[in-house]
C-alpha cells in the first residue's frame, strides 16, 4: 500500500493531540525512566484511598498531553473514574485565582459524573451562584440547573470579560475555604463514596496545561506560578480525591522550588526533552531512533518500526533529511512535528533536503527577531554554564523556547535552541569565545 498522503499531514498536524495509538512512540528509555508509571503507582498502589496531590511539568509541546493520555487509560485500565481536562479553555491564563482552579475543577468533575448514576447534591453552589448574581449584576439567570451548568455560566461571563473576572475574585477569594469545603462534602466525598459502590476504585483529577499560565504579577508582586502553586499550594492539595497539575518548568528554576516541594510533600515530576545530544554534543543513537520512528510512525502506522525504515525513501529523498529534522528539534516533540507539518505544506513526500532547510531558515529568520540583545547575553551565560537557576530573565528564555533543558544520568543542563545555534549571531559569539563550556 503506498503513502497516504493525507492521512500523514492529519498525524503531523502539531495542534492536534495523538489521534492513534500506533503513532506511540515510549521514549522512556531515554528519557530515564516511565512518568505514566511513576505517576500511577502512588495512587494505585501505595494511596489508593488516601488522596494524593501530583505536580508534572516540561517544556511546553513536549509530549505531556500525550502522556497524560496514557496516564488516563492506565488509570481507568484500574479502575479508576478519571476525569482529564485542558485547563486553558475555562481560564483566562493571564488572570487566574485559586477559586477559578477549583471552580473549573468541580465543574469538570461534575461533568464528567452525570449520566454515571452519582447523586450531587450542591446545596452550597446553588446559594453561591444565586449569590454572585445579584451581586455582581449578571445578566443571567439560574434556577434549578445541574452543579456543571451552573458553574459554566458564571466562568464563561468572567473569562469574557475583565471588569467582570476582576468583580468576580473579589468575591469569592474570601471564600475559597468555604468553596473548598463544599467542593470535599459536596461533590467528592460523596461521589467517590458511591463510585466505589459501583465497583470503581475512586476518583482522580488531571488538570493539564496549567502550565501555559502567563507571568504577570498577582498579590506582593510575585509571579503568578509562585503565586499559585507556591503560596496557594496548600489550597490546591486540599481536595479530596486524587489529582495531578501540570505546572510551569520555570518553577523547577525557581529559589521557590523547596517552598513548593514542602508545600505538596512531593518534588515535581519531570517530562524531560529527549536528547538527542549529550552533554559533550555527541548525538544520541538511541534518541535518535525513537525520533526517526516518532515521524515513520506517522506515514506508516500499521507497519513495524523495521517496514517503516525500509520505506523511509517514500517519505524522505534521504536518510540524512530525517535525521535533520530530527536533530534541529533539539529533541521537543511538538517542533518536531511543526517542522515536518511545515515541509508538508511546501511539497508532497518524499520530502527533499532544499525544502526542509527552507522551513528551517524561515524558522530561524523568525526566532531571530524575536531574541533581543539582552537575552542574547543571558542565552550566552547559560550556554557557557549550562545551567539556570532563580532567574525569571533565564525562566523567560525557558518558556519562549530559546532554551532548552535536558536530563540524563549526569544530570541536568540547559543548551540553546538549535535553531538559534545556527544563526550568524551566535556563531560570531562561539567563534569569539572558544573556551565556552561546549563543544
Amino acid at each position: 500500500m503506498s503513502l497516504d498522503v493525507n492521512r500523514f499531514y492529519r498525524a503531523a498536524n502539531p495542534s492536534r493531540p495523538l489521534q492513534d495509538d500506533r503513532c506511540y512512540i515510549n521514549f522512556s528509555p531515554v528519557r530515564g525512566g516511565d512518568l505514566v508509571e511513576e505517576l500511577a503507582r502512588p495512587i494505585i498502589r501505595l494511596s489508593p484511598d488516601e488522596p494524593t496531590a501530583q505536580l508534572l511539568t516540561g517544556h511546553i509541546g513536549s509530549g505531556k498531553s500525550t502522556e497524560l493520555g496514557r496516564l488516563k487509560k492506565n488509570l481507568e485500565a484500574a479502575g479508576y473514574h478519571v476525569v482529564y481536562f485542558e485547563s486553558d479553555r475555562d481560564l483566562e491564563m493571564s488572570d487566574v485565582e485559586i477559586t477559578d482552579i477549583l471552580l473549573v475543577m468541580a465543574r469538570q468533575i461534575a461533568a464528567s459524573l452525570e449520566g454515571t448514576g452519582v447523586v450531587m447534591r450542591p446545596n452550597y453552589f446553588q446559594r453561591l451562584f444565586q449569590s454572585i448574581i445579584d451581586t455582581l449584576r449578571m445578566p443571567v439567570e439560574i434556577s434549578d440547573v445541574s452543579l456543571s451548568v451552573g458553574i459554566a455560566t458564571i466562568t464563561a461571563q468572567s473569562k469574557d470579560s475583565a471588569d467582570i473576572r476582576s468583580q468576580l475574585h473579589q468575591y469569592l477569594e474570601p471564600r475559597t475555604r468555604s468553596i473548598l469545603d463544599a467542593i470535599n462534602n459536596e461533590l467528592l466525598i460523596p461521589a467517590i463514596a458511591q463510585l466505589k459502590q459501583q465497583g470503581k476504585a475512586g476518583l482522580v483529577a488531571i488538570v493539564d496545561n496549567l502550565d501555559r499560565v502567563y507571568t504577570t504579577r498577582k498579590l506582593g508582586d510575585r509571579p503568578q506560578p509562585e503565586y499559585l502553586f507556591v503560596d496557594r499550594g496548600d489550597q490546591l492539595k486540599r481536595l479530596a480525591c486524587h489529582v495531578l497539575y501540570t505546572i510551569p518548568l520555570s518553577l523547577m528554576f525557581s529559589d521557590d522550588l523547596p517552598l513548593l516541594t514542602n508545600r505538596f510533600g512531593v518534588s515535581p515530576l519531570v517530562l524531560t526533552m529527549v536528547p538527542v545530544k549529550d552533554l559533550d554534543g555527541h548525538c544520541q543513537p538511541d534518541s535518535l531512533a525513537m525520533l526517526r520512528q516518532m515521524v515513520l510512525a506517522r506515514a506508516f502506522p500499521e507497519l513495524t518500526a523495521g517496514d517503516r525504515e525500509a520505506r523511509l525513501t517514500e517519505v524522505f529523498d534521504h536518510s540524512d533529511t530525517l535525521d535533520r529534522l530530527c536533530i534541529i528539534s533539539g529533541g521537543h516533540m511538538r517542533n518536531l512535528m511543526r517542522y515536518l507539518f511545515g515541509c508538508l505544506r511546501k511539497q508532497d513526500p518524499p520530502i527533499a533536503r532544499a525544502t526542509l532547510e527552507r522551513v528551517i531558515r524561515d524558522e530561524r529568520n523568525e526566532l531571530l527577531g524575536l531574541v533581543n540583545e539582552q537575552e542574547w547575553q543571558h542565552l550566552f551565560r547559560a550556554v557557557s554554564t549550562r545551567t539556570v537557576q532563580g532567574d525569571s530573565d533565564y525562566n523567560s528564555l525557558l518558556r519562549s523556547l530559546f532554551l532548552y533543558e535536558y536530563r540524563d544520568d549526569r544530570g541536568r543542563w540547559v543548551d540553546i535552541n538549535p535553531i538559534l545555534a545556527e544563526t550568524d549571531v551566535f556563531r560570531d559569539w562561539r567563534q569569539a569565545h572558544p573556551g565556552a563550556n561546549r563543544p
